[in-house]
């Protein structure tokens, strides 16, 4: 995942990616397609505005909130944790996991003024959710595709994964987050304190 550069650096820092469990209505391409060319264009004015970086990165999380489906994808992601976690274990990971993958995705979309982006194929995946192809480019650098899993959650369309080379970054973060728990003793509380360390990292 080393070329194109910018990719890697903005796909790692999103933990995002990922995938909400299965929507009760079936998705559309057209709407799935419109979903993202309008979060795209949002994010890109906002990007490239010239606000302090502390008001972009405001407003970037304020679009990310209303368009990521967090609780679904932070649930997929803990994966069969979630059974065993205790029900204050789930309310406090679904708070931490919202606080680490906005303050990822904000910090990483903040970097990048001049960057534009394009829609390219969009094609259902399954009953329940859309693939939006967008072609992501800056300015010095080569151009890149960044695919958009989309679903209907609650009637909305929302974003529940990004694919970038091929690699499901909600698969990835599913993966890093069990190993974590595992090496901690198969116990929740591990996995707690490792995201709230990333967050004081992160502030």
């Amino acid at each position: 995942m080393r070329t194109p550069r910018p990719t890697r650096r903005l796909l790692l820092g999103a933990p995002l990616l990922l995938a909400a469990f299965p929507a009760a209505a079936q998705m559309d391409t057209g709407r799935a397609a419109a979903f993202i060319q309008a979060t795209g264009e949002e994010l890109v004015r906002v990007i490239n505005s010239p606000a302090a970086p502390e008001q972009r990165r405001a407003q970037v999380v304020a679009i990310l909130r209303r368009s990521v489906d967090v609780e679904g994808t932070g649930r997929f992601i803990l994966g069969r944790w979630w059974r065993q976690a205790t029900p204050a274990e789930q309310a406090e990971y679904l708070r931490l996991f919202e606080e680490v993958l906005i303050r990822n995705l904000a910090s990483r979309f903040g970097e990048y003024q001049g960057v534009t982006f394009a829609l390219g194929r969009s094609q259902l995946r399954t009953e329940d959710d859309a693939l939006v192809t967008t072609v992501v480019q800056r300015p010095g650098s080569a151009a890149f595709n960044l695919d958009w899993r989309v679903a209907e959650v609650n009637g909305q369309p929302r974003i529940v994964d990004l694919v970038a080379e091929g690699a499901s970054l909600r698969l990835t973060q599913r993966s890093e987050y069990s190993a974590v728990v595992q090496r901690g003793g198969n116990q929740v509380a591990a996995l707690l304190a490792a995201m709230r360390q990333q967050i004081a990292q992160l502030r």
